[in-house]
């Protein structure tokens, strides 16, 4: 009188966001810190995926994910616009009002929907610059996703 694989529920995988900024970090660094957390996806959220930093514009940091079998997207609309980024990283309210305004749009809402079907297949990474999460906009980001995938994990990398 025991459960069968064919009675018990299961529970759908619901992926893991890990956040993850490349300050202070070499692009081997970064692919490090992404293997380490298994990630399957990379979702570049600066607006411009440039760098000065060796090895991490988009490119070339396309180029070495790729060679670790991690998935490269760029999702320009989920960028924070240039001239509202030290007001973000001082943390003013309107700063970060102007960017909650900026995913309200049409572009940003389906970049957000894409985001969570890559969830679907498992750990999906964030990237931008900032290396502390909370001055960064991945965080209103992350907090968008979790309210489309309340069960998804987070990992702040």
């Amino acid at each position: 009188m025991g459960t069968s694989d064919t009675t018990t529920p299961r529970i759908a995988a619901t992926g893991t966001v890990v956040s993850i900024g490349y300050e202070g970090k070499t692009v081997g660094d970064l692919v490090a810190r992404l293997l380490e957390q298994d990630v399957r996806v990379l979702v570049d959220v600066r607006l411009t995926p440039l760098s000065r930093k060796p090895g991490l514009s988009k490119t070339k940091l396309s180029e070495a994910l790729a060679a670790v079998g991690i998935s490269y997207v760029h999702h320009r609309a989920l960028g924070n616009p240039k001239d509202n980024r030290a007001g973000f990283r001082a943390g003013e309210p309107e700063s970060r009002a102007r960017y909650r305004d900026v995913l309200d749009g049409a572009a940003a809402t389906e970049a957000l929907a894409h985001v969570c079907e890559l969830l679907d297949g498992g750990v999906v990474a964030l990237l931008c610059f900032e290396h502390h999460h909370a001055e960064c906009h991945r965080d209103i980001v992350v907090r968008r996703l979790m309210k489309a995938r309340p069960d998804a994990a987070v990992v702040h990398v």
